[in-house]
């Protein structure tokens, strides 16, 4: 059987993925992941997600150079999740130009913004 038949994909034939940073273990983001995006993922040793807004591929950092390099990959018992754990080049994971996605706390029912922007977004995606 096929390394990727085994990952149990959702009616969309997507699989969540969490990024985490390989030297602080942190979570740095939350995306999804088709069979081809997977493939090309592990083949690359690159993060390439399947990107549901723009229904398309999406290399992370293709347009922010925010690129995250694969260390490794893991599947969760099952088999229904996936792991990445990442070197973040650059940095910043989030698209706000944060370290990571996960930037909002809550505290006492409200949600606080915990980290700084270290980059304007509108730097990071001139066009």
């Amino acid at each position: 059987m096929n390394w990727l038949d085994q990952v149990n994909w959702n009616e969309n034939g997507l699989v969540p993925v969490i990024a985490q940073e390989a030297g602080t273990g942190r979570m740095l983001m939350f995306a999804w992941m088709n069979r081809e995006a997977l493939s090309q993922s592990v083949a690359s040793g690159e993060a390439v997600y399947w990107s549901r807004s723009r229904k398309r591929l999406w290399k992370k950092g293709e347009d922010s150079g925010h690129v995250q390099k694969i260390r490794e990959v893991r599947l969760d018992c099952d088999e229904d999740a996936v792991l990445l754990t990442v070197d973040q080049i650059g940095g910043i994971a989030c698209h706000t130009g944060r370290h990571n996605c996960f930037f909002r706390k809550l505290d006492d029912g409200t949600w606080v913004i915990t980290d700084p922007v270290l980059k304007d977004p509108e730097e990071i995606y001139r066009k």
